[in-house]
């Protein structure tokens, strides 16, 4: 395979995708749009162009009880206020209320404190001061643990006028110990806690019958959590999804600043929504936290510790977006700005690594800050069998591709954790068979954990007349998706067979990826071939030729040509990196009412076009290789220069009028590679001495030899057998050991009447 180059400008654009309900306060959601072309014999379940996330009706009931400490009952308190940011559809409601025990005649279980509200922007405001209502009872209120009431009271405010097809959700914070021995209700003092047992499994009873989930929320030192797995298990027990994680379970909260984590696992759980903790820090600090591209719409929740903490947040892309109103396709609401948690809905956000800058004045920055990510999104699938029309007794290869719902492949595979993938053949002339797919690379799977989930069946012989193969997706978080492909028996020689080499290749936008279809008409009559995508957004790829006429008896290889769409059709999405398009490539025989030949998965990397500086990298390093070069080799032959000219180890002879040597100087390194010196007592004991601005200077002369330089003077050339005057009864001369000096560092050999200096 190759890849074809053809240079379009780089978008500026980012990917949006449709707008939707989000979670408030726990989480960002992130809507993506639906795949704009289906293969031609592909029926799907596809999901709407604009999700609309189911809304919940939710009940809390706050424990009240003598039982529980005042910082469990406001651990309880912030538990219920957060619930109320947490939900992902502005149209749920919410209903709070406090319980503890009747033991008299003029005392209630039952303390009602918000009455149903929907948890509109408004609604999401109010319920924090009305949570505020909730305290711990005194003895003369009633101090006992009233469960039975307690579910009494939830179920009915869940289930009176309300929509059965809405889910129903009762959040029981307590300590998990019934008391109901004070309460007269129950009959004698004997048997109270016996009826209390009762009643509550009656309660639990018509919960389940009411389809009232019950999610208990442990608080206090020693939970009951035996007691709160039984009320767990005693309600509705089939979840958002058919899947173990959205059954409900009993979870114990330490203490007050244990409440978000735990809160948002066991909300995200009910809710099947994906719960994602970040870093947290003590202001000012920046806490990034990522956002899944499968994520569909959802909120930022930060726990700020305290009130005077202001909070910012900047998207993947660099832009500080607003708290509330629309901002390029996205939309945000933030709910309690004010208090001590915060939580930025966003419908639309980008995808991406988020970062939310915290800051605090002085004598508000000793606690931490903590971010967490709430999301719910889509998952799509792309489905082929391979052969897509298999004869009876043959086996078929069945592989489903995990996608986002723009039509982009899924790189990690934290994003589908828990996903459920189930599928099964169906046809005439037998019945339905399960499959086993699997992203585990082993057997028909090339790949682990790679997104893609493959197995085999074989095509019972009982077969005859029409095939379809499905699938569905199913995790918590990512609404479900089914994916099916029909074809046919085929009969024992196909009058046309192809074969579609591997669909891979990587490019910038604008390029083509090329793959060969090898194809065979064993008629004595023409065959027109029809190519085309499925399960690709308009836009990204678009193939060709869009048909092939096979001649009669020809065995032919084609080039199939991907062309990858302008830097527009990703609308700013290569901005993150690089993008990986899914999607299968489909061969029909028209000729032969439209028969499936092959449906190959296709894999394209794109990558951002590069600036000229990625583009003619090598001509740079190579510019800069040469200068260096040529920097080099410069210093090189200066440094050569220098040591050629470098006085050092010149042994400077004082020579009398009479030829006799008065003395032996060893010239130094001197200054700039001129060694200055002075005759002293020249007229009574005279000798060479250096001096800094001495009358004369010596160097070495490149082609042997010295140069000797008079102040105010000329220069004379000094060689190694001839003298050169000084004075009237003085010349200078050069010894023999002055054609090899002395290494520096080297004792001097000769000194007479000289000094070995060094400048």
């Amino acid at each position: 395979m190759r890849t074809d180059r053809r240079r379009d400008p780089a978008g500026t654009g980012r990917a949006r995708r449709a707008a939707l309900s989000v979670l408030a306060g726990a989480a960002v959601l992130i809507s993506l749009t639906a795949p704009a072309s289906a293969g031609p014999e592909q029926a799907a379940a596809a999901a709407p162009a604009a999700p609309a996330f189911s809304s919940v009706n939710y009940a809390v009931a706050v424990d009240q009880s003598a039982s529980l400490a005042p910082e469990d009952i406001k651990a309880e308190k912030a538990a219920a206020a957060r619930i109320a940011l947490g939900d992902v559809s502005a149209t749920s409601h919410i209903t709070v209320f406090g319980f503890a025990a009747a033991e008299s005649a003029d005392q209630r279980a039952v303390d009602p404190v918000c009455p149903r509200t929907r948890l509109d922007s408004a609604g999401r405001e109010s319920i924090g001061g009305c949570v505020e209502k909730l305290r711990g009872r005194k003895k003369s209120e009633g101090t006992g643990t009233d469960f039975p009431s307690a579910i009494r009271q939830g179920v009915h405010e869940l289930s009176s006028g309300t929509d059965p097809s809405v889910p129903r959700v009762l959040f029981l914070l307590t300590d998990g110990e019934m008391d109901v021995t004070g309460s007269p209700q129950y009959g004698d003092p004997a048997h109270r806690e016996a009826e209390g047992k009762r009643q509550l499994e009656l309660e639990l009873k018509n919960a389940a019958a009411k389809n009232v989930q019950i999610w208990p929320l442990g608080f206090g030192p020693a939970p009951d959590k035996e007691q709160l797995d039984k009320i767990a298990a005693g309600g509705y027990q089939k979840g958002c999804v058919d899947l173990k994680s959205a059954r409900p379970t009993a979870r114990k909260v330490s203490g007050a600043k244990d409440v978000g984590p735990v809160l948002e696992k066991i909300f995200a759980a009910a809710h099947c929504l994906r719960y994602q903790a970040g870093p947290s820090k003590r202001p000012p600090a920046t806490l990034p936290i990522t956002i899944s591209p499968l994520a569909t719409v959802g909120s930022i929740v930060v726990d700020k510790g305290s009130p005077e903490v202001t909070v910012t947040y900047t998207d993947p892309l660099g832009n500080k977006v607003p708290t509330n109103g629309e901002f390029e396709d996205s939309t945000f609401e933030l709910a309690g700005g004010g208090n001590t948690v915060e939580a930025l809905k966003i419908i639309d956000p980008v995808p991406g690594r988020w970062k939310v800058d915290v800051k605090a004045p002085e004598g508000h920055r000793s606690l931490p800050v903590g971010v967490s990510v709430l999301w719910q999104g889509e998952l799509r699938g792309s489905i082929t069998m391979d052969p897509p029309s298999p004869q009876a007794g043959q086996k078929a290869t069945v592989t489903m591709r995990l996608q986002t719902r723009e039509g982009y492949e899924i790189k990690d595979p934290a994003d589908y954790a828990g996903l459920k993938v189930s599928s099964e053949l169906t046809g005439d002339g037998f019945a339905p068979l399960p499959l086993r797919l699997a992203d585990d690379g082993q057997g028909p799977d090339p790949t682990k954990s790679d997104g893609s989930f493959s197995g085999t069946v074989t095509v019972p012989k009982s077969a005859d007349g029409a095939l379809k193969v499905s699938g569905t997706l199913t995790a918590s978080g990512l609404s479900a998706d089914t994916r099916s492909e029909g074809g046919r028996v085929a009969p024992g020689a196909l009058p046309v067979t192809t074969a579609l080499g591997p669909v891979r290749g990587d490019g910038h936008p604008g390029d083509t990826v090329t793959a060969n279809l090898a194809v065979t008409n064993t008629t004595d009559a023409p065959h027109t071939l029809r190519l085309s995508l499925a399960d690709v957004r308009a836009g990204l790829l678009g193939v060709s030729p869009a048909e092939i006429v096979v001649k009669p008896g020809a065995s032919t290889t084609h080039e199939i040509r991907l062309r990858i769409g302008d830097a527009k059709a990703f609308e700013g999405r290569l901005d993150d990196g690089p993008l990986g398009i899914g999607g299968t490539v489909t061969v029909q025989d028209a000729t032969d009412d439209n028969r499936t030949l092959v449906r190959t998965p296709l894999s394209v990397q794109v990558t951002p076009e590069p600036s000229l500086l990625d583009r003619y990298w090598w001509v740079l390093v190579g510019a800069v290789a040469l200068i260096v070069v040529g920097v080099l080799l410069a210093l090189a032959w200066l440094r050569q220069r220098r040591r050629r000219r470098d006085p050092y180890g010149l042994m400077l002879h004082l020579i009398s009028e009479d030829g006799d040597v008065l003395g032996v100087h060893k010239a130094g390194h001197g200054q700039k590679q001129w060694y200055a010196f002075d005759i002293a007592e020249a007229h009574s004991n005279p000798r060479i001495e250096r001096r800094t601005h001495g009358l004369y200077a010596v160097q070495r002369s490149p082609e042997g030899g010295a140069v000797l330089r008079r102040r105010g003077g000329g220069r004379t050339r000094l060689t190694a057998t001839g003298r050169v005057e000084l004075t009237d009864r003085l010349s200078l001369a050069l010894g023999e050991d002055s054609v090899r000096p002395t290494a520096p560092g080297r004792p001097d050999p000769v000194s007479t009447g000289g000094h070995d200096d060094y400048l």
